[in-house]
């Protein structure tokens, strides 16, 4: 029985790291939204709106990638690696893409960043 302690109690304090994402808390949270939505925006009628179900990826320096697809109100969060990532919408080729394009992930926590795409409507 007191193996069965240790085993569980190392597993807990030791950390995992499953496709390449570090489990120690290190990431992304945050809101894509499409913008603009229409030729034309008025004040009364938003011009931007959730990118629902849109896959971002991120691709690191050294060449691992990782992607997330938004949810249905245009948020998304994954674990990432701490480091620097360029990111890509690939759906989204008309205009000027997303932004920002390249982002820092903190060490040790999830940090919030909200992504808008230019969906090219003039």
């Amino acid at each position: 029985m007191p193996a069965l302690v240790v085993v569980l109690v190392l597993a807990v304090l030791v950390p995992i790291e499953t496709s390449g994402e570090s489990v120690t808390g290190s990431g992304l949270r945050g809101l894509v939204t499409l913008s603009p939505t229409r030729p034309v925006c008025i004040e009364e009628l938003p011009c931007s709106k959730p990118a629902a179900g849109v896959v971002i990826v991120f691709r690191r320096e050294g060449g691992s990638v990782t992607q997330v697809k938004t949810r249905a109100d245009g948020t998304y969060r994954l674990s990432l690696r701490p480091g620097r990532y360029r990111v890509v919408a690939p759906r989204y080729r008309i205009g000027s893409g997303i932004t920002p394009q390249m982002v820092r992930v903190p060490r040790g926590r999830v940090a919030h960043l909200d992504f808008e795409i230019d969906t090219g409507i003039q």
